[in-house]
């Protein structure tokens, strides 16, 4: 396949900064092969990535980046290809969204008694079906001029130390593995190993999630540690699991670039045959 494989992107669907259109002008212009769109808990970006994409000889790999949590911690798992119309896909993305739109406005009702902040100044950031969550809480302090960008944000007032998190509603990675699986798709867990903000999960789970169907591990991400990204490869090679690698791409939401990591063109392959639910849109 010509060009590098991006499989790890967020539009404004999410909480990328670009249009999903603009999303796939930026991956043209980066020069992929293959991107795939992964908005949080979302499939609502696919058709317009897809038009966009028309003609330009891009292949757009349809995903999702779905929330579920492990204990204390948020884990990430990147669904592809999976059937969008599965009914207990949209069931439950539809009540993680929810969730995660409670749990931001409680968030910033707590805000908003130590700072200029309001709920409206939050929806101002977001846009008609959008998958609302703290980054857009992020931008709206940028906005108010209370914090320099969405990084100081999640550094000092949205950081889990802050007096001002809470958790939201999410399945557990087995039940979220299980589920991608039912769908036709292809689950990948998503940088699994970053800069220690939550305790990993041992090897047992890892196995587990494995026999359930996970079919790899991102291991190629700026936010997975050195070390952890050799324990991942240990991992992947005793539970015969793929190796992924993505830019994590936010558009001006966060520095990673497109292409800055990539994943190699024969684990695609292996990815596209393991794949039921839905198909690549070829450009």
């Amino acid at each position: 396949m010509p060009g590098p494989i991006d499989l790890h992107t967020h539009s404004s669907v999410s909480d990328g900064t670009e249009t999903p259109t603009q999303l796939i002008e930026a991956a043209l212009e980066s020069g992929l092969g293959a991107v795939a769109i992964t908005d949080h808990d979302s499939t609502a970006g696919w058709s317009e990535a897809f038009a966009a994409a028309s003609g330009t000889g891009l292949m757009v790999i349809p995903g999702m980046e779905l929330s579920t949590n492990y204990g204390p911690a948020s884990v990430h798992m990147l669904a592809y290809l999976f059937d969008a119309l599965d009914g207990g896909i949209v069931a439950e993305t539809a009540r993680i969204r929810d969730g995660r739109m409670h749990r931001a406005e409680s968030i910033v009702a707590k805000i908003a008694e130590d700072y200029d902040l309001s709920w409206d100044d939050v929806l101002a950031e977001s846009s008609d079906g959008t998958t609302l969550g703290r980054p857009h809480i992020a931008d709206a302090l940028v906005r108010k001029g209370i914090v320099p960008n969405r990084s100081a944000a999640f550094e000092s007032i949205l950081h889990w130390r802050g007096g001002y998190y809470e958790k939201y509603y999410a399945p557990s990675p087995l039940e979220g593995v299980r589920m991608i699986v039912r769908a036709g798709g292809v689950p990948v867990l998503a940088h699994p190993a970053t800069y220690g903000k939550y305790r990993p999960m041992d090897d047992s789970v890892i196995g587990q999630l494995a026999d359930e169907g996970l079919f790899g591990l991102e291991v190629r991400h700026r936010d997975n540690t050195e070390d952890g990204k050799l324990r991942l490869l240990k991992l992947a090679k005793k539970f015969g699991l793929e190796v992924t690698g993505a830019s994590d791409y936010h558009g001006d939401g966060k520095p990673n670039r497109l292409a800055e990591n990539t994943t190699e063109p024969e684990v695609l392959e292996k990815l596209l045959a393991r794949a039921t639910g839905s198909t690549p849109y070829l450009g």
